[in-house]
């Protein structure tokens, strides 16, 4: 039962590892459009979100419900060494998109991390797959459509209705209307992401037999949970937040407006039904659409294209490395702390990469200067955030035109480095 006992905690304590990784890397969710048209500055932008992450985590449980009792069967022998492997995996795929400065779903990375151990440990009798199907897959084709779509409609609505006041008039309240959106954002990504770690943690609670199966979560759980994004939301995922400000598209305060109040909405709603989807994507549908729904605007898919690539690549590859954890966890105790070193090491590997090309509040609305092509460079770039340079124009009728990829002048070149 010691064992035991010091295994949950272990499980317990990276579980809210997870979460702090999960604040950081979709801090941009709520807060890239708001940073990158200057409707708020960064750092009162990114405390703004982190406030309301934390509220949010109050409003509901029905999400924690999901993660815990839903897609892994509590009653199939479910170890807490196989949370932790699957938490592992979710982690370290988390931190490598963060590094590429990808807005990737940490939703689907605990998903796959959980689902890969467990079949590596248990087999797939120990997952619910009508549940994954009906509550992950689905929400996840579906949820960045939506979004997408209703913030294309919102935005032409928005600049229909706007045509006749000069840009200056509107700017205002725009950008008073992107606060408040942002906010909701927040709230809402509260409600379903930081449920994630609390239903995990509950998960972890049943298996040892500290708590009854399809309980809630304890109080402790859900004030910890939420404790934990909101801190790695404050200290912001600056890297992401750049491609997602102006890495997609060059938004302007109407199209940041509607594309907040569209995910904000789609969020909730998920949210009251219990759909565990994926928040990152759900705004990134909704960035997406701000920009085809604005005549002239510049869309940049070759780094949406990147963005789905992550996408469909989250689930099997976090769960590729759960699984991998979970086979030396099983191995008792040397296994779990072998997982446990390695994947200390493996994350800080990664941070120190990512002091190579440091982005934070004072640089994540620069662009990246452009460097000569060659073998180091583009291998650089592929763990770097994108410059906001290579784009298409996307006119009224969703066509492309492609247009050159900007060069810096030598004073633009010299200013950036100074």
């Amino acid at each position: 039962m010691e064992h035991i006992t010091l295994l949950i905690g272990i499980v317990i304590v990276t579980a809210l590892v997870f979460d702090f990784t999960n604040g950081f890397h979709d801090t941009a969710n709520a807060m890239a459009t708001t940073i990158s048209t200057g409707a708020l500055g960064p750092r009162a932008a990114v405390a703004m979100s982190a406030v309301l992450n934390l509220v949010g985590a109050f409003l509901s449980v029905e999400v924690a419900k999901t993660i815990s009792g839903g897609i892994i069967d509590e009653g199939s022998g479910i170890q807490p060494e196989v949370i932790f492997a699957g938490l592992v995996g979710a982690i370290l795929w988390n931190l490598v998109t963060w590094l590429a400065g990808l807005p990737s779903s940490s939703s689907h990375a605990l998903f796959g991390g959980l689902i890969g151990a467990t079949v590596v440990s248990v087999g797939l009798d120990g997952v619910n797959g009508d549940a994954i199907v009906m509550k992950v897959l689905i929400p996840a084709v579906a949820a960045p459509v939506v979004a997408g779509i209703a913030t294309l409609a919102a935005t032409r609505l928005t600049y229909r209705l706007g045509r006749d006041r000069s840009p200056e008039d509107t700017a205002k309240g725009y950008r008073a209307g992107q606060i408040a959106s942002a906010a909701l954002v927040s709230l809402a990504h509260g409600t379903n992401d930081a449920q994630k770690t609390m239903g995990v943690i509950t998960l972890a609670l049943v298996t040892g037999n500290v708590v009854a199966p399809d309980a809630d979560p304890p109080l402790w759980v859900i004030v910890s949970a939420g404790l934990a994004i909101a801190l790695g939301t404050y200290l912001g995922g600056w890297r992401i937040i750049r491609t997602m400000g102006k890495g997609i598209t060059d938004i302007q305060p109407p199209q940041g407006f509607a594309a907040q109040t569209g995910a904000a909405t789609v969020i909730l709603a998920s949210s009251h039904i219990g759909f565990a989807l994926s928040t990152t994507q759900v705004c990134s549908g909704a960035v997406m659409g701000a920009g085809v729904g604005r005549k002239g605007a510049v869309v940049r898919w070759s780094t949406a294209g990147r963005m789905v690539v992550a996408w469909v690549l989250t689930l099997p590859a976090a769960g590729l490395v759960a699984g991998t954890a979970a086979l030396l966890a099983d191995q008792g105790n040397a296994g779990i702390t072998a997982v446990a070193v390695l994947a200390v090491l493996a994350c800080g590997a990664i941070w120190m990469l990512s002091r190579r090309k440091p982005v934070d509040h004072t640089n994540v609305n620069e662009v990246a200067p452009q460097e000569p092509v060659g073998a180091v460079t583009a291998a650089l770039r592929s763990v770097a955030p994108p410059p906001a340079g290579a784009a298409s124009t996307v006119p009224e009728d969703g066509t492309s035109e492609s247009t050159p990829e900007q060069t810096p002048t030598p004073a633009a070149a010299s200013s950036t480095t100074r």
